[in-house]
C-alpha cells in the first residue's frame, strides 16, 4: 500500500515575516514589492489574501485592493533556512521526498495503513509548529493529483484525506481549472468545448479532447477520474538555478546593470558550489519599462563551476547580445545545462578559452 502525502506551508514567506515580526501579525502582509507600486507580490499573509492580495500580483494593484498593505522586503537566505529545516523534518518519516519549491513536497509513505498515514501528518504538522513555529497544510492521497487538491481543500493548517472510493464523486463538482496541467488557454480551449466542470470532462468524448490537446487530452481525462501515475522523483534534479528582481525604478545605468551581474552571478555560484553542480549554458533576462523581455543565451563548449567564467559571460551576453534603447526594469541571471555531482568529471578550463 502505497500513500502520498502533499505538505504546503502556509503563506510561507509572510507567515516567517509575521513570526519574526510581532508588529506584522494580525495584518496585511505582502513580502515582495514595494509601496511605491514597483515590483511584484512574492507572498501575501491570510489578512491580505481577505482583500483579493496574491502571488504574482502588481504592488500597485496589490495597493489598491488594500489600503494599508505592509510591504516586507523578501529575505531569500531565510526562506531557504527555513525551508531545510522543514525538509530534515520530513527525512524523519520517508526517504522518498520530491520538493516542489522552498514551500511544498512530496511525501510518499510507503506499507502504512491510511491510520498510521493520518498520524505521520499530524506528528509532521506538530514538529514544524514546534520547532519553526509555523503552519502546514496536508493532503492525503493515493497519488500525486489528489495529494496536492486535498491540500488546498481546508487552508490554512488543515488536514485531508481524498479516498480512492469517494474520488469522482468530490471531483465532479469541481471546475475544471483545478484538474493538474489546466491553465488560461487550456480552460479556454475547454470552455469553448463546453466543458466547465470536472464532471464535464468526466462525461466528454476522448477522442475529441484528444484531437484538439493530443496527449494532454487523454491525461485531462485520467485526472478527471482520479487516475495519476505519474512517481515521487525524490532523486529529481533542478534544471536552471538563476537570480532575478524587479527594480524599485526603471534603470538606464550600465554600469548599475553590470554591478547587479556580479552579485546575481555571487548568489547563483554559492548555490551551485554547495550542490558540487557544473553549468554549461549562462543566460540573461531583461524586462524593459515597456513590460517587453528578451532573453539571450551562451553555452559554454566544456562544463565548469567557476565564478569568473559566469561572471565574464553575463557581462559578455548583456554587453554583445542586446540592443538595448529602453529602461530597464527587471534583470535575471541564470545557469543551466547541468553536469551533477555524479556525471562525468569535465575537463576545467581557463576563460581564455572562450574569450
Amino acid at each position: 500500500m502505497i500513500n502520498i502525502l502533499h505538505i504546503d506551508m502556509d503563506a510561507f514567506y509572510a507567515s516567517i515575516e509575521q513570526r519574526d515580526n510581532k508588529k506584522l501579525r494580525g495584518k496585511p502582509v505582502a513580502v515582495g514589492g514595494s509601496p511605491n507600486g514597483r515590483g511584484v507580490v512574492c507572498a501575501a499573509s491570510y489578512e491580505a489574501r481577505k482583500y483579493g492580495v496574491k502571488s504574482a500580483m502588481s504592488s500597485k494593484h496589490a495597493q489598491y485592493l488594500c489600503k494599508d498593505l505592509i510591504f516586507v522586503e523578501t529575505n531569500k537566505n531565510k526562506y531557504k533556512r527555513e525551508s531545510n529545516h522543514i525538509r530534515n523534518i520530513f527525512k524523519k518519516y520517508s526517504n522518498n521526498i520530491e520538493p516542489l519549491s522552498l514551500d511544498e513536497a512530496y511525501i510518499e509513505i510507503k506499507d502504512k495503513n491510511l491510520s498510521e498515514v493520518l498520524k505521520i501528518a499530524k506528528n509532521i504538522k506538530k514538529d514544524i509548529k514546534i520547532q519553526l513555529n509555523l503552519t502546514c497544510s496536508v493532503g492525503i492521497s493515493y497519488n500525486k493529483f489528489l495529494a496536492k487538491l486535498a491540500s488546498d481543500m481546508n487552508k490554512p493548517n488543515g488536514i485531508t484525506i481524498i479516498r480512492k472510493e469517494e474520488a469522482i464523486k468530490i471531483l465532479s463538482p469541481m471546475p475544471i481549472r483545478k484538474l493538474w496541467g489546466v491553465g488560461k488557454k487550456t480552460e479556454k480551449i475547454l470552455n469553448s468545448l463546453g466543458i466547465y466542470t470536472i464532471y464535464d470532462i468526466q462525461n466528454y468524448d476522448e477522442n475529441v479532447l484528444v484531437e484538439r490537446l493530443g496527449k494532454k487530452g487523454s491525461e485531462l481525462m485520467m485526472f478527471s477520474k482520479g487516475i495519476d501515475n505519474r512517481k515521487i522523483e525524490g532523486n529529481s534534479l533542478p534544471q536552471s538555478i538563476s537570480e532575478e528582481n524587479t527594480f524599485s525604478y526603471d534603470i538606464d545605468n550600465i554600469e548599475y546593470i553590470h554591478e547587479k551581474i556580479n552579485e546575481y552571478s555571487n548568489d547563483i555560484y554559492n548555490r551551485i558550489i554547495k550542490r558540487g553542480y557544473k553549468y554549461r549554458t549562462i543566460t540573461i533576462k531583461l524586462k524593459y519599462n515597456d513590460f517587453s523581455i528578451e532573453t539571450r543565451s551562451l553555452t559554454l563548449e566544456n562544463a565548469t563551476d567557476s565564478l569568473k567564467v559566469l561572471k565574464a559571460t553575463s557581462h559578455f551576453i548583456f554587453k554583445n547580445k542586446f540592443n538595448i534603447n529602453k529602461k530597464i526594469r527587471l534583470l535575471g541571471v541564470g545557469v543551466s545545462n547541468f553536469i551533477y555531482p555524479n556525471d562525468p568529471v569535465q575537463i576545467r578550463f581557463d576563460l581564455d578559452d572562450y574569450f
